[in-house]
């Protein structure tokens, strides 16, 4: 705000200037009265000075003075006899010094009428008072043009905004209207350019939460219908038994779908969670290679015993600015995806790279990603096909750690892997959290 108003403060300045000049220039060409002009707006002053310098040639030099004084004095005039450099003005001296006319008027609405006296070199000089003063029509003429012009420059500062701000009107009521797109068409040079960038922004948040949480009530009456379904019929079949183990083969069951809908819902409500844009990132230094391997060796206790799952951290990563809360949940969601597709080998590796950004990367010998799904992967309730055929999890986990690192400022990527399978990594920039503990994040997201 303070740069546009220094702005058109600098302009309208700018702008008063340069008319003043202009407005002072054409006064100086076309205002300048003749001496004929004079004589004609002013008789009986110029009447006056006409009888005194008649009297005045008749006298010495050296009595002029004495004369104007005492005939000022006696006829109670303002009278005076100046010398040349009491006046001001090379073009008023030069016509004084031909014996011409000129008018100098005073802040308090007097006017002085001049007459050059040629055989002296100095100056009569008469004072008035100049009643009800007339403008010229040159002069309202100029003042018309000095005040169109600050207009027309103000108008010309104003329409574009005007025009941009319309612009914005028109595209954030079509938003209303449920058109999920914000298309204002406005130049990184306009005053209302990151106001437009604000509400793009705001938009493409907003249409990415209704897509997801679209995606979210598809999945919730899936997900849970079917374990629902499978409670009723063991609820029936239950009515139906007599024996005591056969009511706890029944029971177990149930117990089992409550287990995964309460897996869902709690999957759920955590990625609901972290879709929340207030959430706060708790910065702090970490000593990643304790981290790390703690995390890693954790996951490693539930897998299969078949599964090789190493850990490799650079020895200098031991303070490394993050959320490390999050941050272990992202490699527990990438160790946990990985151990449901790697056939033998994960390998876990973290380094700090040369241009100062963190680097976090889980690789797997499983079957791999196809390239056509790669940015899909992380989308919230996406579940790839498997091989196999069974429904694995819930499509949440790669979506929470695409949310994280964007939270972060970094990036994610899923690319081919040396051991054969899918490569997961996770990079981001030291500097985002050099500032301190507790960052918020709602500009970071969407």
């Amino acid at each position: 705000m303070a740069y546009h108003f220094l702005r058109l403060y600098l302009l309208i300045v700018a702008t008063l200037a340069a008319v003043s000049w202009g407005q002072e220039r054409l006064w100086q060409k076309y205002g300048r009265q003749s001496s004929a002009q004079i004589v004609a707006e002013n008789p009986s002053q110029t009447a006056l000075l006409a009888v005194v310098e008649a009297q005045l040639r008749m006298l010495p030099r050296e009595g002029r003075a004495r004369f104007v004084a005492d005939l000022a004095a006696k006829a109670s005039v303002d009278l005076d006899l100046l010398d040349p450099h009491d006046i001001a003005g090379t073009e008023t001296l030069e016509r004084l010094a031909s014996g011409g006319l000129a008018l100098m008027s005073e802040a308090d609405g007097r006017t002085w009428m001049l007459k050059g006296l040629v055989d002296d070199g100095r100056v009569l000089a008469f004072r008035y008072v100049v009643r009800d003063p007339q403008r010229s029509p040159l002069e309202w003429l100029l003042a018309i043009l000095f005040y169109a012009a600050i207009a027309l420059v103000l108008m010309s500062w104003l329409w574009p905004l005007r025009r941009d701000l319309r612009r914005l009107e028109q595209s954030t009521t079509k938003f209303g209207n449920r058109n999920w797109a914000f298309d204002a068409d406005i130049k990184p040079s306009s005053q209302v350019y990151p106001l437009a960038q604000a509400f793009q922004r705001m938009a493409a948040r907003i249409d990415s939460l209704i897509s997801s949480h679209k995606d979210m009530s598809n999945a919730v009456s899936h997900e849970i219908k079917t374990p629902l379904a499978r409670m009723r019929f063991e609820i029936e079949m239950a009515r139906t038994v007599t024996n005591p183990d056969g009511l706890a083969s029944h029971l177990n069951n149930i117990n089992t779908d409550i287990r995964e809908l309460n897996a869902f819902v709690t999957a759920t409500l955590d990625y609901a969670i972290l879709e929340r844009a207030e959430v706060a990132l708790n910065i702090a230094e970490h000593d990643f290679t304790l981290i790390l391997p703690a995390v890693t060796e954790s996951v490693r206790r539930g897998a299969p015993s078949s599964l090789d799952i190493q850990c490799e951290v650079q020895s200098a990563a031991t303070r490394v600015s993050c959320d490390a809360h999050l941050i272990e949940t992202v490699l527990r969601n990438l160790l946990y995806n990985a151990i449901r597709y790697a056939r033998t080998t994960i390998r876990v590796t973290f380094v700090i790279q040369s241009d100062g950004l963190y680097g976090l990367c889980v690789d797997d010998d499983g079957p791999g990603i196809p390239e056509a799904d790669r940015q899909r992967v992380f989308g919230s309730f996406v579940q790839l096909e498997q091989p196999s055929g069974t429904k694995v999890g819930y499509g949440l986990g790669l979506a929470i750690v695409k949310r994280v690192v964007e939270w972060h400022g970094g990036t994610v990527a899923v690319s081919q892997s040396s051991l054969g399978g899918a490569r997961f990594c996770f990079e981001w920039p030291a500097s985002e959290q050099r500032r301190g503990r507790n960052v918020m994040v709602a500009d970071r997201i969407g």
